[in-house]
């Protein structure tokens, strides 16, 4: 059975499943008592970013599940995986303090069994953006998204705009393959001087965490210049690299504007356009991104 931790200030248990089979009974006792199951997947290192994703799988939803879980096959061989953080005790009690009901905390082998070679894989959207750069990285998000539905069967599963591109994609998952899940995406959290938070902020020290707000500054001059009028994207680009390019200890990894569901690039925003942008600040890779609307 899983373990039970007690949430003291709602007076409830949190369920910690740790093998398949447990959360899956958890979830499908959940559905066959009609009550709605809403999931917020995460990797931990848990910050306000990935709980206000709980707070609103919990304002739509009646149960609701999280997971955590440092996925092993979206990062390339030469990032971060062995030195990712790792909270947990920390992460149970921020979950059971939001009043979370089920918490799904894996080992590697229980989501991928000795000898297992499936991936899942969307096409033409999993090589743009941070794909490029992060050859591979989309292939495991997806896998073990869809594998994370597959177990837990929410009816509704929460996300975070920071990862524009991810959601894109599992979108796209969701749709081709008929998941019966609904995506919710929610606001980018961000620091009081706009860096949008994430847990490789903690990788930062205190240099790197100055510079780091160029990201959000870069985001902003694009949309100060959208707002007066400019619809060309090259011109958008253009003003956000000589940013970067005033402070050289900063290495641009990409700054791109596409369309939000396709990825794909535009040259003049008539509609929905994504901004999004990537950088090293020290050895820490950071990304964020706004939508514009014309």
């Amino acid at each position: 059975m899983g373990s039970f931790v007690l949430n003291p200030r709602a007076g409830l248990s949190m369920k910690i499943c740790r093998t398949v089979q447990e959360v899956r009974s958890a979830s499908r006792g959940a559905r066959m008592a009609g009550r709605k199951v809403g999931f917020v997947p995460t990797m931990g290192a848990l910050h306000e970013g990935h709980l206000s994703l709980v707070r609103a799988a919990k304002k739509q939803s009646e149960v609701v599940f999280v997971s955590i879980f440092v996925n092993p096959t979206q990062f390339g061989p030469h990032e971060d995986f062995s030195k990712y953080p790792r909270t947990f005790d920390h992460d149970c009690e921020l979950l059971q303090t939001e009043g979370v009901d089920v918490l799904f905390a894996p080992a590697v082998d229980e989501m991928y069994p000795k000898g297992a070679i499936t991936f899942v894989t969307v096409e033409g959207l999993s090589d743009k953006l941070d794909g490029v750069s992060r050859p591979g990285h989309f292939r495991g998000v997806t896998t073990v998204v869809s594998k994370l539905f597959n177990i837990i069967e929410p009816d509704l599963a929460f996300f975070g705009q920071k990862d524009a591109a991810q959601v894109a994609i599992i979108c796209r998952m969701v749709r081709d393959l008929k998941s019966p899940v609904e995506i919710v995406v929610c606001p980018i959290v961000r620091e009081p001087d706009g860096l949008a938070m994430s847990s490789r902020n903690a990788y930062l020290n205190a240099g790197e965490r100055r510079q780091a707000v160029i990201l959000r500054k870069s985001l902003l001059r694009a949309e100060e210049l959208f707002r007066t009028g400019e619809r060309r994207t090259s011109e958008l680009v253009q003003a956000a690299q000589k940013l970067f390019a005033q402070d050289p200890s900063v290495r641009l990894d990409y700054f791109q504007i596409v369309d939000p569901d396709t990825l794909e690039p535009v040259d003049t925003i008539s509609g929905r356009a994504l901004v999004a942008v990537a950088a090293y600040v020290g050895n820490t890779r950071l990304i964020d991104n706004v939508i514009l609307s014309a």
